[in-house]
């Protein structure tokens, strides 16, 4: 007998710790409590046949069916816990917090609440259910237009997540202007984001598929966030280098030191800057060496001749890109007058 107890006991043991998070829940959503409390109803319910208190039948009706109301209320209330248990384990878990489920538990959440709502009532007024769904359908209207949010909500969080548009974390940014920031939560009827500046901006989730947004997601995951920005030079001081000229850049920079005459043609200081810029970037070591790395002349303008530098860093976090891009460009505006140009000042 002492074996089977402690063979018993080391059981119910290793079953508590296999699963402590779950028995966290069902304790903190007060799972078994609900069932608890309808007991008393269940036994009252049975025990009205033996109890002499009540002379009258339709007092003794009465009680029964408010017995039975109270014990459906209580499964209700427990079946509702332990959507919130099943919801709450399964974002416990990593991979799963991507996917956001709190949506389709308050699709459920509804309807159980709403199923339930008709089974009490007939249960109180002692009619059929079906009676009851029957005389729904002439309100179906009036129903719509009351769920008319929840409808919108759910359908467009079903698109949202069927083609994995928005993900808890995202970065994400209405075109509109009214939120740019990380989505923190969804749910059937709202999608709250944290912007920059810590405000919170709420919006439905059918907004999110009527008009368009940007998702940063892809930045995150890739191998680099981009840089692309232009540099204004001074046309007046484009020209051809002389000898001196490129002799003088081989000793002073050394990531020109094997320029030279290109078909017989001296090159112009721009393009010495431009082949500079390239080697510079392509011996960076935060600059992404696998993405696109462009340096290119774009139309003239009457602020100057833009110089497109287009590069892609592998430090995606905001205050190191801002930090690093911003060193880059320090370097790139100051070097420029080592090659004669000036950059475009308006005045």
């Amino acid at each position: 007998m002492t074996n089977k107890r402690n063979w018993l006991s080391d059981f119910m043991t290793n079953r508590w710790k296999m699963h402590p998070v779950l028995v966290h829940v069902l304790i903190k959503r007060k799972v078994f409590n609900y069932l608890w409390y309808a007991l008393p109803g269940i036994l009252v319910y049975y025990l009205l046949p033996w109890l002499a208190t009540f002379e009258s039948k339709v007092m003794q009706d009465i009680t029964a069916r408010l017995c039975v109301a109270y014990v459906i209320g209580c499964i209700l209330l427990a079946l509702n816990a332990m959507l919130l248990v099943l919801l709450d384990v399964y974002n416990t878990k990593d991979k799963q917090r991507s996917r956001p489920m709190k949506g389709l538990v308050q699709v459920f959440q509804v309807l159980l609440f709403f199923v339930g709502s008709i089974i009490l009532v007939s249960v109180l007024i002692n009619k059929s259910p079906t009676t009851l769904f029957a005389g729904l359908g002439a309100s179906a209207a009036v129903l719509m237009l009351v769920f008319k949010d929840s409808i919108l909500g759910f359908v467009a969080g079903v698109q949202l997540s069927a083609n994995d548009m928005v993900r808890l974390g995202d970065w994400i940014q209405l075109s509109d202007g009214s939120a740019n920031g990380i989505v923190k939560e969804i749910t059937l009827n709202t999608v709250k984001i944290q912007n920059w500046d810590n405000t919170i901006s709420t919006v439905p989730p059918y907004t999110l598929v009527n008009i368009t947004f940007k998702n940063w997601r892809g930045m995150q995951e890739s191998g680099g966030r981009r840089v692309d920005k232009c540099i204004m030079l001074d046309m007046d001081t484009l020209k051809f280098c002389s000898a001196e000229m490129v002799s003088r850049i081989r000793k002073e920079i050394p990531l020109l030191k094997d320029i030279g005459p290109v078909d017989g043609l001296m090159p112009t200081n721009a393009r010495l800057y431009r082949t500079y810029i390239e080697r510079y970037l392509d011996s960076h070591p935060q600059v992404n060496k696998e993405l696109d790395l462009i340096v290119k002349l774009k139309e003239p303008t009457q602020f100057g001749l833009p110089v497109e530098v287009y590069f892609f860093l592998t430090d995606k976090v905001w205050k190191e890109y801002e930090q690093i891009q911003s060193d880059i460009f320090d370097h790139l505006l100051v070097i420029v007058k080592e090659f004669d140009l000036k950059l475009y000042q308006y005045s």
